[in-house]
């Protein structure tokens, strides 16, 4: 885990419901069970923050860095994607997004790993398509300053050809199952009553990897999923622990904000 996944995952699930804020040395403690060094933090703080995702703040407990607007749609569109209750119901329309061409190189992947960030498969260079609406996808597009058409609508053919075509359904089974036998593993080792912070490095583990779905798995609904699809029940093992850990990470994490 990096620094700068695992303070997305800090802010995203700890620290957004605390006011979106904490000291550079909270920042440190924090991200210490995790073996992520402080030069390291500070390294992706200012990184994050050329970047739009953090701006910094004083507080009572010395310099620090809260969250932006830009920062707070993301993590409030990430938990409600990685805490949903399975699939979303379908309409039987797709959203399609049709973009402007992007000549620069840099922009253009950006826009790329954005857009499928939030659920979306490129049918060709500028047409994108999705299962649903995304509310991320306006401020997306007004930040990367790009033109866009978006309209759902009903597609001839088999919608499950289209989304064999479309998406990679098989390596994304396998990586469920492949993720689902490593938190099994991961969190089997954690001895009853361990102490909070190897809790909360456990639990930001199991987190950080579900949260690598996100980039992956489009959230399909169920009626265009094989059988017997495999990141339901990798879905419910990670609801499960991920709150069945909670009240120790939460309280590492409460512990280290008030620390002077």
């Amino acid at each position: 885990m990096n620094a700068r996944a695992a303070l997305f995952d800090l802010y995203g699930d700890h620290l957004r419901s605390r006011g979106g804020r904490a000291s550079v040395a909270a920042l440190v403690r924090l991200l210490s069970p995790l073996e992520i060094a402080a030069p390291a933090v500070r390294t992706a703080v200012s990184r994050m923050v050329r970047q739009g995702w953090l701006t910094p703040v004083r507080l009572p407990r010395g310099p620090g860095y809260e969250v932006t607007p830009k920062c707070v749609r993301r993590l409030d569109e990430t938990a409600l994607r990685i805490y949903r209750a399975g699939t979303i119901p379908w309409s039987g329309r797709w959203h399609l997004v049709v973009v402007e061409p992007v000549r620069e190189r840099p922009r253009r992947e950006r826009l790329r790993a954005e857009l499928s960030f939030l659920g979306y498969a490129p049918l060709s260079e500028t047409t994108w398509i999705g299962p649903h609406p995304s509310p991320e996808l306006d401020p997306l597009l007004a930040s990367e300053q790009v033109r866009a058409e978006r309209f759902e609508a009903v597609l001839d053919g088999d919608p499950r050809a289209l989304v064999a075509r479309t998406w990679d359904l098989a390596a994304i089974g396998a990586a469920y199952e492949e993720w689902l036998a490593r938190a099994v593993e991961l969190v089997g080792a954690l001895p009853d009553g361990a102490a909070d912070d190897r809790v909360f490095a456990v639990r930001s583990r199991l987190l950080h990897g579900w949260r690598n779905f996100l980039f992956r798995d489009p959230g399909l609904p169920a009626d265009l999923l094989p059988p017997g699809w495999p990141g339901e029940k990798a879905r419910t093992y990670f609801e499960q622990e991920a709150t069945r850990l909670l009240p120790a990470a939460a309280a590492f994490v409460e512990r280290h904000l008030t620390e002077q």
